[in-house]
């Protein structure tokens, strides 16, 4: 109870300064992490250090769910069977480039982890953050075609991320040791297709209801507000009942409602972006307090591996994924640069936290994740103004006939950013 009306006050304190800070390069992740640090820290101690780790968990994944909830309802399908090419090449041959570069990095720098240690790192690390790129997708100077593309990567690679994390856990615990890969196959097949399928059956059974009763005028403006969410958090319940994975459910459901979000307009989705904000906040409030207990364990080894892993790890797959896309070199490293890791490295990295204890390097493990998705809290918020800034001026002149411009349906523009 304490931590959480410590991080109340300061919701209140942000409140009265949000809209200054919104035209600064102080974004919230920054401000929370921040005091989640202070608060935590040894210097002050204000706030215990004992964290919940399954309340953590728990709180966090539903953060990330009504986060690609959001994201995927603002996606249109149409828009996305056209220009799908580029998302696809993140997803199909920049994310495996990402873990494979991600784990020949970790293997050099960390000897003391075994090659399947390294693979969870590289793993829970390739994820990109829905939440932590809401400046880039929100800015409609950023050509749309780029906007898609970073929104669905950030969507779709942490569910894809799941099934490797248990494959790789289960070969550090069993010594490079497994029953059948027809297992590991099945199970993936599981995740995805039990994912899609309830998070698609969610959605279109929620927007056929909600159509109904828009269109007898049965239902208010409030519970549409409410509605959206509780369908986010069925798809999300739902899956796991049906062992398909819940973060790639929550995104299908967005997907399958974006008409009907489109319908009643972005001020209905507003929970998502207010109250759900509350939720997106404590996270990283929490994870201030978490880091701060094991801020002063980090060594250059970790410092080292965090800069690749937001650079090199990240930019270089997605240069080699998008050769041929005939994209300018700043969209490339536009794109490149742009994938900060947040929610979902937190959320796999306390799956790890929650599904092992016996691996020899599960500590070292935590402390990477943490320095990274800390440094990239920083440097991606820090950098997402100006850098933006700078790439809208570069392709404000670029012809119609770029792929930077290739036509895609807009989406409907959040008021609220973090």
């Amino acid at each position: 109870m304490e931590i959480l009306i410590y991080f109340l006050i300061i919701i209140v304190i942000y409140a009265l300064f949000s809209k200054y800070l919104k035209s600064t390069a102080i974004t919230s992740p920054i401000v929370f992490t921040t005091m989640g640090l202070l608060l935590g820290s040894e210097m002050l101690g204000i706030v215990e250090s004992g964290l919940d780790l399954e309340v953590f968990l728990i709180v966090s994944e539903l953060a990330l769910v009504l986060t690609l909830f959001q994201d995927a309802s603002r996606i249109h399908v149409r828009s996305l069977k056209e220009e799908s090419a580029l998302p696809i090449r993140l997803l199909a041959i920049g994310m495996p480039l990402t873990i494979f570069l991600g784990t020949f990095f970790s293997a050099i720098i960390f000897i003391d982890l075994s090659i399947w240690e390294s693979a969870i790192v590289a793993t829970i690390l390739a994820p990109t953050d829905a939440g932590l790129g809401k400046k880039i997708v929100n800015n409609r100077l950023v050509p749309s075609n780029i906007r898609h593309s970073l929104n669905v990567e950030s969507g779709l690679n942490d569910g894809l991320a799941v099934p490797l994390l248990i494959l790789f856990i289960a070969l550090a615990e069993a010594g490079a040791n497994i029953q059948s890969p027809y297992i590991w196959i099945n199970f993936t097949a599981q995740q995805l297709g039990f994912g899609v399928l309830t998070g698609v059956f969610v959605g279109v059974i929620g927007s056929v209801l909600l159509t109904w009763s828009l269109n007898k005028d049965w239902i208010s403006d409030t519970y549409i507000r409410l509605l959206f969410p509780a369908l986010a958090i069925i798809a999300w319940v739902s899956a796991e009942a049906m062992g398909g994975n819940a973060f790639i459910a929550a995104f299908a459901a967005g997907l399958a409602m974006a008409g009907v979000v489109k319908r009643v307009g972005g001020d209905f989705v507003r929970f998502m972006e207010a109250e759900g904000q509350l939720i997106i906040l404590l996270v990283f409030f929490l994870f201030g307090v978490f880091a701060s207990r094991n801020i002063l364990k980090l060594d250059l080894q970790i410092l080292l591996y965090a800069i690749l892993s937001l650079t090199v790890v990240r930019m270089l797959p997605v240069f080699i994924a998008l050769l041929g896309k005939k994209l300018r070199l700043q969209s490339t490293l536009f794109i490149g640069w742009f994938g900060p890791r947040g929610l979902a490295s937190i959320v796999l990295g306390l799956t790890l936290l929650s599904e092992t204890s016996t691996l020899p390097g599960l500590d070292k493990i935590a402390l990477i994740i943490m320095t990274t998705v800390l440094m990239s809290i920083f440097a991606h918020g820090v950098s997402s103004k100006s850098l933006t800034d700078r790439y809208c001026s570069t392709v404000a002149n670029l012809p119609g006939s770029a792929v930077e411009n290739l036509s895609v349906e807009e989406m409907p523009v959040r008021k609220h950013h973090p």
